[in-house]
């Protein structure tokens, strides 16, 4: 079972008893906001959701990650891999994202989560390439895919929900690159 760790987290396969924080994290409209229409989620959505994240690591290898903290235990929120389906353009494609619980917010645990979730992408599943995609107006997680030194590859439109996005890209050799001059 792969687990990731950093000075502050453990990013780890889902847990059944992870699903009502995870829950809570997602019913929280300050935190969806950005997220697809920016409609909250309910446990039982949040269930499906764990289903199928871990669906892609029987799949593929890799996944979204449970982020917990290590000095406290709690759940933070999510970090690491998807498949961006719901943007079609720029299929094939794997996709890092992240989602924290308000009191994970301004803390760097974003930045620390998603740079473990892209080395293991890129170094330990050699993937070539990793998108980031954000709506328009996020400015907490664009700062964080600059902090990952990605770089802006397009401007477009989701079509599920109508609302603007900027799809960031790092590829495996810019990632080492940037881990060098770390």
């Amino acid at each position: 079972m792969t687990v990731l760790t950093t000075p502050r987290l453990t990013l780890r396969r889902w847990r059944e008893e992870d699903a009502p924080a995870l829950a809570a994290h997602n019913s929280d409209p300050e935190v969806m906001r950005w997220i697809g229409a920016g409609t909250v989620r309910d446990e039982e959505q949040t269930r499906a959701t764990i289903a199928t994240i871990e669906r892609l690591w029987e799949e593929k290898g890799y996944g979204i990650f449970a982020v917990e903290v290590r000095a406290t235990g709690e759940l933070a929120g999510l970090a690491g891999l998807a498949i961006p389906h719901f943007l079609p353009e720029i299929m094939p494609s794997v996709e890092i994202a992240w989602r924290l619980g308000r009191p994970f917010w301004g803390q760097g645990i974003a930045t620390e989560a998603a740079r473990a979730a892209l080395g293991f992408a890129l170094l330990n599943r050699e993937l070539e390439r990793i998108v980031a995609v954000v709506q328009t107006g996020n400015d907490a997680s664009e700062a964080v895919m600059r902090k990952l030194g990605m770089r802006l590859e397009r401007q477009t439109v989701d079509p599920a929900s109508g609302r603007p996005v900027r799809v960031y890209e790092i590829t495996r050799q810019e990632h080492l690159a940037v881990a060098a001059g770390q």
